[in-house]
């Protein structure tokens, strides 16, 4: 697996979201693509993230910022988890565009210390009150980020070193703006 850098012109893909809409990357309509690749569905660190932005969905897209998504999930198992999210998210079981973007695991950052509190957090938190330290597709999964131009063009990127390593959306923001 090679990780991708800024400038890299990505191959145009076409999704199919957990609703069954299409979805295009980069967006046709002339947003910026927030490409997210979290865990798998019911990891409590990756949806207490996902809520935090969706709360933030508003803000989100008045910077012009459509977000997307990856589980290394079925889409059954993300349907409890991620099905109310205002945002596409996208079932990838086979890690067909983990791979396909560079985003790799590590047991290493699965046990950094640094990921408990938001595991803590995630597992008390009261949305879905059935999240589990449970994963299919494995644990060790690393949090990758990628903002595409309307161009097709990765305009900024980041690869998670431990399993709560993402972006903020103030992170996502301030890079949208400049």
């Amino acid at each position: 697996m090679s990780r991708l850098v800024k400038g890299h012109l990505i191959t145009p893909i076409e999704l199919t979201n957990l609703h069954g809409e299409p979805v295009h990357v980069p967006a046709p309509s002339g947003l910026i693509v927030h490409l997210q690749f979290r865990r798998f569905a019911g990891c409590p660190i990756c949806n207490l993230h996902l809520r935090e932005m969706a709360a933030r969905h508003d803000d989100i897209l008045r910077a012009g910022i459509r977000e997307v998504v990856f589980f290394h999930s079925s889409a059954s198992a993300m349907q409890p988890y991620q099905g109310d999210l205002p945002f596409d998210c996208i079932a990838d079981p086979d890690k067909t565009f983990y791979r396909q973007f560079g985003v790799e695991t590590s047991l290493i950052g699965m046990l950094d210390p640094r990921n408990l509190l938001a595991a803590v957090k995630g597992m008390s938190a009261p949305f879905p009150s059935h999240l589990s330290a449970g994963g299919e597709a494995g644990h060790s999964g690393m949090p990758a980020d990628f903002l595409i131009a309307p161009t097709g063009h990765i305009v900024a990127c980041h690869y998670g070193r431990y399993a709560d390593d993402q972006w903020s959306v103030d992170t996502l923001l301030n890079f949208a703006s400049s």
